[in-house]
């Protein structure tokens, strides 16, 4: 992940194409620092061509009086004068025979990172003050060894960069286009240096371009034409760089330098300010500002790519700059939460960014009713003919985010049900409509959400909740056997737990309906809902549910199959005169956070309105769409504008968002054949040869282990999400317990020691959220199984010392 030292400086050099002149720029950089006393690293990762044109050597023959002082290094050397992905396959012999074309041996990425990181703390360990120069190949968009354009390869590691320029004819352009494609992957672009080619005078307008962007740009005068003689070329060579870098330190070179300098210092400074200024100007959601004691306890998101958050931990400052330290300021935290349930593809994935862009520059943001746009028209028919909404829903509303969406989910019931119901509302009824529920349950933070669920810590003073609320049975994970719990006493007939050998044995909603707890779950409900109906004036509209799993609540993964009888109950027609509007809340749940599309097929009833969010943007920005099925949709239709569903938003179905979901479901069809997913449902099944329909990206052996720890009640696992109910405090929400026990995981050394799996080799610590006293963790749709089992170590390391602490 990204590194930051207070004292070591690091920038990473990008040319605009080949032959900008990338090695002479850093070349002039390098003699410049180190005339200024500074330690200097240069680092060539890929270097393709002959050795005795080796950029690494070229800057080391000409680093100046100072040469002593500069250390350079190549990690990657190939003869071939080609693009780095063509020199490592002619390395083993690939072009030559084809045959051997399988077995050739490219570094991945991730081998490819590792080194680069290793070397750059290698260098914070020798020398903490000093500048360190990173020089890649060829231009933004060449491709690294894996194939992978340099321009991605390297975001991870996220160095501040200096982009050459391109002094010839095209190289506007190509200059200009490279600047945005940084831009668009997050870089921090310090300046844009380039030769002062006084025919084509790129410079002039480069320099008043990027300054109306706040870039800086400087220019220095080109090298002298390049001659056959080698010792007359030397000679030329070390004379134009004595005269562009002078020994009396002034000169455009140095003006470079210094100003390299100044945002490497202005960057610590601002990250260093972040927290105090967090402090005194914003409010948190979600966050009693009384417990957060000190500015230590700001989290300070520098950047983040992947599953990581770069985060920003102030160091103090050391004895002296030469006290030597490999701790960047930037430390990797895992986000185990993903960003609040958001995450499904990793942060700042390069084609979501690009759709983003894409939209942004054809569209900005238009007006929606009475108009279509492709993104926006391309989405709906998505999700209603052939995602969660295929062979029910007949129309997509466009919202702003999940709260929103569900707002919207139950305008349209509370309408349909009122223009359905037999006998006729009257007035006063309609205003009364009440909602069927979960207790537990939690559908956003918007008065109305609010009021389709039972009084809770979210409630606020207007909270008045509508309806009826079942306590509903629970799925779980128990000193190793995953059980079904019953809450007593209300099923005064049945065993409390139920015992099943598979997630698929319970999930199998179909198989499980001819079942005496099925029969128990009818006549609980039959008998509940007539009571409510004799004895309430409110009338009930719809039935809310979040399907399988009710998160904000305290992650309570519910009986499925308690759900599928609650939703036959309230279509009954001799308990219900008019059916109650099913509404499947799968704002959290939808789009495979639980391993599935949308529950719908499990429970195996369709609702009337279903609510999507989250991960349909992958994380990127916000969006919801409420499908509806065309029994709603014509309970709105006519030809008066008052009966219209007078609801919206000023950006509903802003473009934008609406690209970057089309994006998003792309991604993620290409994911489900992947071999990690078909890794993970062979583990969960039963059959060794066969894949469960029902899993989990966690192991089913870790999930077993920590259910057997005595300060843990119970876990429980599906798809992406993992949880941990602790037994030593029920006091809800408001609980401490589970921060408590899990505080010391977001250290960054990890109990082996050693360094783990990021991208980049970095060790990390895990970034978590809690619900009282539970605990949940998830990864993204694609998070590698590497990373997944350095967590569950980490989960299980932690807890199974505060365990043995609790023995004691």
């Amino acid at each position: 992940m990204s590194h930051l030292y207070r004292h070591l400086r690091i920038h990473q050099v990008f040319g605009a194409n080949t032959d900008v002149g990338k090695t002479i720029i850093t070349t002039a950089l390098v003699r410049a620092s180190a005339l200024k006393n500074s330690a200097v690293f240069y680092l060539k990762p890929i270097s393709t061509g002959p050795l005795h044109d080796a950029d690494d050597a070229h800057i080391k023959r000409f680093a100046g009086p100072n040469q002593s002082l500069v250390e350079t290094r190549c990690l990657f050397r190939y003869d071939e004068p080609v693009s780095p992905h063509l020199a490592v396959k002619m390395a083993s012999g690939a072009q030559k025979n084809a045959v051997r074309e399988s077995t050739v041996s490219v570094p991945s990425d991730r081998t490819f990172l590792n080194n680069v990181a290793q070397y750059i703390r290698s260098c914070a360990r020798k020398c903490p003050a000093g500048h360190v120069y990173i020089e890649t190949a060829g231009g933004v968009h060449s491709p690294t060894l894996s194939g992978t354009t340099q321009v991605d390869s390297y975001r991870p590691l996220l160095f501040p960069t200096i982009l050459v320029g391109d002094s010839k004819l095209g190289g506007i352009s190509s200059t200009i286009s490279s600047y945005e494609s940084l831009l668009l992957r997050g870089y921090i672009v310090d300046a844009v240096i380039l030769f002062r080619d006084h025919y084509y005078r790129n410079y002039e307008y480069l320099s008043s371009y990027f300054t109306t962007r706040g870039l800086r740009v400087l220019s220095v005068d080109p090298p002298p034409p390049r001659l056959d003689n080698h010792a007359k070329n030397a000679e030329n060579t070390e004379a134009y760089y004595a005269k562009i870098v002078p020994g009396g330190l002034d000169g455009d070179i140095f003006e470079a330098v210094r100003h390299l300098d100044d945002c490497h210092t202005r960057r610590i400074e601002e990250l260093d300010t972040m927290p105090r200024r967090t402090l005194d100007t914003v409010w948190w959601p979600f966050v009693q500002h009384g417990l957060v004691n000190s500015e230590t306890d700001v989290t300070v998101i520098d950047s983040a790519w992947g599953d990581f958050f770069s985060v920003y931990e102030r160091a103090p400052e050391p004895p002296s700059e030469t006290a030597s330290s490999d701790n960047s300021l930037l430390s990797p935290q895992f986000d185990s939460s993903a960003s609040w349930w958001t995450q499904g593809l990793g942060h700042s994935t390069p084609s979501l960014a690009l759709a983003a862009a894409s939209a942004a520059g054809r569209y900005g943001h238009v007006i929606f009713p009475e108009a279509t746009h492709l993104p926006a028209l391309k989405l709906a028919e998505r999700l209603v003919k052939d995602g969660p909404g295929k062979g029910w829903a007949s129309r997509a509303f466009f919202s702003d985010n999940g709260s929103t969406g569900t707002e919207v989910a139950l305008k349209m019931a509370l309408r349909a049900f009122s223009i359905e119901a037999v006998p006729a509302l009257t007035p006063a009824e309609r205003k009364n409509l009440g909602v069927v529920g979960l207790k537990g349950s939690y559908h956003g933070d918007t008065i109305g959400a609010m009021d389709a669920t039972k009084k809770s810590i979210y409630s606020c003073e207007w909270h008045q909740p509508k309806g009826f609320w079942f306590e509903p049975p629970t799925v779980s994970i128990k000193r190793g056997k995953l059980v079904v719990s019953v809450p007593n006493p209300m099923f005064t007939s049945v065993a409390s737990t139920h015992h099943f050998d598979t997630l698929d044995a319970l999930y199998d909603v179909e198989g499980r309906l001819s079942s005496p707890l099925a029969e128990a779950y009818r006549l609980l409900m039959r008998q509940t809902l007539q009571t409510f109906n004799r004895s309430n004036e409110q009338r009930l509209a719809a039935l809310m549910l979040e399907p399988i799993v009710m998160g904000a609540g305290g992650m309570i993964f519910v009986d499925p199959l308690f759900q599928r009888v609650l939703v036959d109950i309230v279509r009954d027609p001799s308990l219900f005169s008019t059916p109650l509007l099913v509404i499947y809340d799968e704002v959290f749940t939808g789009f495979y956070r639980l391993g599935l599309e949308s529950a719908i097929p499990l429970l195996g009833a369709n609702p009337d309105i279903s609510v999507y969010a989250k991960i349909l943007t992958g994380g990127t920005l916000p969006l919801a769409v409420t499908l509806a099925s065309d029994r709603v949709f014509q309970a709105f239709h006519s030809q008066s504008k008052a009966d219209a569903l007078l609801h919206g938003h000023s950006y509903t179905a802003h473009p934008i968002g609406c690209q970057v979901a089309n994006e998003t479901l792309d991604l993620i069809s290409g994911l489900l054949q992947k071999e990690p997913w078909k890794t993970a449902q062979a583990k969960w099944s039963a059959d060794a040869k066969s894949r469960s329909t029902i899993w989990s990206f966690w192991d089913p052996s870790f999930a077993q282990a920590v259910s057997h720890l005595d300060i843990v009640e119970e876990v429980m696992t599906l798809g992406t999400v993992f949880t941990v109910k602790f037994n030593e405090d029920n006091t809800g929400y408001a609980s401490h317990c589970a921060r408590k026990l899990l505080q010391s995981i977001k250290d960054v050394v990890n109990h082996h020691g050693s360094r783990s799996s990021t991208l980049a080799g970095d060790s990390f610590g895990i970034h978590f959220r809690t619900l009282g006293n539970t605990a949940y963790f998830m990864t993204s749709l694609n998070t590698s199984r590497e990373i997944i089992e350095e967590v569950e170590n980490r989960i299980w390391a932690t807890l199974n010392t505060q365990n043995k602490g609790l023995l004691q």
